[in-house]
């Protein structure tokens, strides 16, 4: 798809799209949640995904790259078994119980 494409699918300006591409400027939820559905994704996953790793992401941004969790932590995105899925999220619970301070 092209910006073009997108910023009509997602009813923007292909002038702001582009500033959002390049870094120039902020979209409000609204906005994100346009460019969600016009790409057929879910909000959340537009917001946490990336093929780039952490590395390569603050390469990227020029050594910037903004963390969503604290330094020796990081987060993963898994499809996995209901079973193994279960114990994957008591670990999820658990590591935010501490990262919060609580017991």
């Amino acid at each position: 798809m092209t910006k073009h494409d997108l910023s009509e699918k997602a009813g923007i300006s292909i002038s702001f799209l582009s500033d959002l591409t390049n870094g120039k400027a902020n979209p409000s939820l609204k906005i994100m949640e346009a460019i969600a559905d016009a790409l057929e994704t879910p909000l959340p996953m537009l917001l946490e995904s990336t093929d780039l790793d952490r590395y390569a992401l603050d390469a990227v941004a020029g050594g910037k790259a903004p963390r969503s969790v604290p330094e020796g932590y990081e987060r993963v995105c898994a499809v996995l078994p209901e079973h193994q899925a279960f114990v994957v999220k008591k670990w999820g619970e658990a590591t935010r119980h501490k990262l919060r301070g609580e017991s």
